[in-house]
């Protein structure tokens, strides 16, 4: 990689807190924290442009309990970012890194567009030779990866009080929040997007609907299978960020646009009485099996985030398909069930939705290979004071 040689940051940085993951923004800065357990470094790499060269890189010296973190002094919100992550690359031990790849802060609450495998640059490893996935690529994918974008929290609720519904009043309304309002006939003037939802509440009414369920509005990829067919995933089934609502949702009036016209939807929703319900996908991630991108978690702590093949104590090259979508995240690690629930956390509290659906639930309650009725996942979301309602 050879950035820490080639880019001298002249920002001021310090130690920071290992609390929350994440971007975290305060009046002084922004606070940086990425979980990693195998890494042997982590360089953050700040941009002004999503297209552009990074304007600094920052090697993270400071670690706690597998957490790198560090603050940086003067960053404001819309600042872009992003991580390379160095470590072993042995993936018959299930180890991923590839310090040539950029790869997604899993915190981040906004991404920049979309991710698109161009000339297979989104690959760690070179897909000509015969052993696939063992071998290595070194090209850079700095320039096709979105970059993550600071948030700030801030937002005029207007007193927004959710509904509260009793469940068993709901009246639910299933959906697809872009195809809702997408084609011209829907008479909207931000058709597909989160702006464009809010339009047709008074429908909504007129039908009886207390209740949305919107179908997967996380940041999701689109594999490249499909885009060789000139195909698109439309559902959204396959989640890159987890805290992230979908860009391509947004009116694109500037980067992160997507995040405050979310909360828009949601307190509108909420001011005519109907409460918002997430599709959630937490089963698998976009990043697929041993062929696929990486993207994020596969770069930056594989054996942590996803069941392999041979276990925790011995993990393997393979993935364990439990979700038929590629891999299984490893919801029996106490990082990912943070992860997860910090994720419905933000949600529930920060975007204000009202409940969540889960796909293919059963599989977050695998633990040692099968279903546990009492699976960690499970018990800590009884525990939980925001989310046991």
């Amino acid at each position: 990689m050879g950035y820490e040689l080639k880019h001298k940051t002249d920002k001021r940085v310090a130690a920071g807190r290992f609390y929350p993951l994440g971007a975290t923004l305060t009046p002084d800065g922004v606070n940086f924290a990425l979980y990693s357990q195998h890494a042997s470094e982590v360089f953050l790499l700040l941009f002004d442009r999503p297209d552009g060269d990074p304007t600094d890189v920052i090697r993270i010296e400071n670690r706690t309990r597998y957490i790198l973190h560090t603050f940086v002094y003067g960053l404001k919100a819309g600042q872009l970012y992003g991580y390379k992550v160095r470590g072993e690359f042995h993936p018959a031990r299930g180890l991923r890194f590839n310090e040539n790849k950029l790869l997604l802060d899993p915190y981040a609450k906004a991404f920049s567009g979309k991710a698109r495998n161009q000339d297979n640059l989104l690959l760690a490893y070179d897909p000509q030779p015969a052993d696939l996935d063992l071998s290595w690529d070194g090209r850079d994918s700095t320039a096709i990866v979105p970059k993550c974008i600071v948030v700030d929290d801030r937002f005029d609720w207007q007193g927004d009080i959710p509904p509260s519904t009793p469940l068993e009043k709901l009246v639910i309304y299933e959906t697809h929040l872009k195809g809702f309002t997408a084609h011209s006939s829907s008479g909207v003037a931000s058709p597909g997007t989160y702006l464009g939802f809010i339009e047709k509440i008074p429908y909504l009414k007129d039908l009886g609907i207390n209740a949305v369920e919107l179908l997967p509005i996380h940041e999701h990829y689109t594999e490249d299978f499909l885009l060789a067919k000139g195909l698109t995933n439309y559902w959204g089934y396959n989640t890159i960020g987890f805290f992230a609502p979908e860009s391509s949702y947004g009116t694109q009036r500037h980067p992160g646009c997507q995040v405050a016209e979310f909360k828009t939807l949601v307190r509108e929703l909420h001011r005519a009485g109907i409460e918002v319900i997430l599709d959630v996908v937490y089963n698998h991630s976009a990043e697929g099996n041993e062929l696929g991108p990486t993207l994020s978690l596969k770069g930056i702590d594989n054996p942590t985030y996803y069941c392999l093949t041979g276990g925790p104590n011995q993990p393997g090259r393979y993935y364990m398909n439990y979700t038929g979508c590629g891999n299984s995240l490893n919801l029996a690690h106490p990082q990912v069930i943070r992860l997860v629930m910090d994720s419905l956390r933000y949600w529930a509290e920060v975007m204000r939705v009202d409940g969540f659906r889960f796909d293919l639930a059963s599989v977050l309650g695998r633990e040692e290979g099968m279903f546990q009725a009492s699976a960690s996942f499970f018990d800590a979301i009884s525990q939980d004071p925001v989310l046991n309602r």
